[in-house]
């Protein structure tokens, strides 16, 4: 099929929830992208924060293929391999002690949100709990999701949302302190917003919420679907503050293309969850485990983390630039290679002549574009994008 057979016949027959640009990609090789008809496409936005080891890595492939010959899945009432790996180096690289694995990251929210409600309702008998999540923040789209995601737009048509969660300015602790009371359970946040406009937590905030969790017995819940898995330039964005969650939630490059999302957590809370409490049919199986288990061998034998290091050092220098240049370009901000270069106009006509020029690029909030590209770029690569983008403006 050619890319028209394709857009033509995916129109006619998937509910219209998506408005998507006008391309069929068919292929991938390293940071690039090819449509059916084999036009290429410089990829700065990795599957939004998805492929970090880039597009057909060999031994990721061989990986996947080896255990799809061996075993697909056997349901959670078995033990199975990569499951067991797969916890083991999840739960060491984050600094967690128990995992319980997700088919994605909305479903990670709902199982930490089950999780927090249960370990205060263990502590107090009560039901009535609260959780306080951020203005303008992002948590997915299923119920209890959409009910701490900050964003009246996505709420409104599907409400009543979720009792008890109210909502603090971002990065404004004094926000959050006017909103605890004897019945929050729970803080909720990403440590970099992502769909709300690309803002790292500031240090006072994060760490000043972790120390108000300490003196209330509150949990913190940091999450990290988006900024984890290397983005930032640790494993975990939380490393770069010295603070640590009670709850942790990730998805996206932990299976890098493969659905896989996992909530974590402490000793002490992960025990709240007992047999019956919360399940899933696909979540852990063994072809998802053996992609994370995958991921984060190669994080480690590629030396990704040095990558992104160096890497941002120059997309920051390269962005700085730009904004220095052109009127319209109002500031940079981000951490390592989560970026975002807010306009004072919509960047939707900027990304549709990217698309024309061979670079795929996304955005965050109204005004934002984002630049979330495979953590394996190169310097050149940053260079590649600035020529396109440059191009596009």
């Amino acid at each position: 099929m050619n890319s028209q057979e394709i857009i033509a016949t995916a129109e006619q027959h998937l509910i219209h929830t998506y408005n998507r640009y006008q391309i069929a990609l068919d292929r991938g090789e390293g940071v690039h992208l090819y449509d059916a008809e084999g036009k290429e496409y410089l990829d700065f936005g990795a599957g939004i924060a998805v492929f970090a080891l880039g597009y057909n890595n060999k031994e990721y492939n061989d990986a996947l293929k080896a255990q799809i010959d061996k075993l697909i899945h056997t349901s959670n009432y078995f033990y199975n391999e990569p499951a067991a790996l797969a916890a083991k180096a999840i739960t060491e690289c984050s600094g967690m002690d128990r995992v319980f694995f997700t088919n994605s990251g909305t479903e990670a929210i709902e199982g930490a949100i089950k999780l927090a409600k249960k370990y205060a309702y263990l502590k107090t008998g009560s039901t009535d709990h609260e959780i306080i999540a951020m203005n303008s923040s992002f948590h997915g789209r299923s119920m209890g999701a959409l009910a701490v995601t900050g964003n009246k737009h996505y709420q409104e048509a599907f409400g009543p949302m979720l009792p008890g969660v109210r909502f603090a300015r971002y990065n404004d602790l004094e926000s959050v302190r006017e909103l605890v009371n004897e019945k929050t359970c729970a803080i909720i946040f990403e440590t970099v917003q992502g769909e709300g406009g690309i803002y790292p937590a500031k240090p006072e905030f994060i760490n000043g919420v972790r120390k108000l969790c300490d003196e209330k017995g509150i949990l913190l819940i940091l999450d990290e679907i988006q900024c984890g898995m290397g983005r930032t330039g640790t494993m975990f964005a939380f490393e770069q503050y010295g603070v640590k969650p009670d709850i942790l939630t990730v998805a996206k490059a932990l299976g890098c293309g493969v659905p896989v999302g996992a909530f974590l957590a402490t000793n002490e809370v992960a025990k709240a969850l007992v047999p019956g409490d919360h399940g899933t049919t696909y979540g852990g199986n063994p072809l998802a485990c053996a992609a994370a288990v995958k991921v984060l061998e190669l994080f480690k034998k590629q030396n990704v983390l040095d990558n992104v290091k160096k890497v941002s050092v120059y997309l920051e220098k390269r962005l700085d630039e730009l904004v220095a240049k052109y009127d319209f370009i109002v500031e940079r901000r981000g951490l390592g290679l989560m970026q975002g270069i807010e306009l004072s106009k919509s960047p939707k006509e900027i990304i549709s002549n990217a698309l024309d020029n061979g670079l795929i690029l996304f955005t965050a909030g109204t005004n934002v574009i984002r630049l979330v590209p495979p953590l394996v770029i190169s310097e050149a690569d940053v260079d590649e994008m600035i020529e396109k983008l440059e191009k596009s403006f």
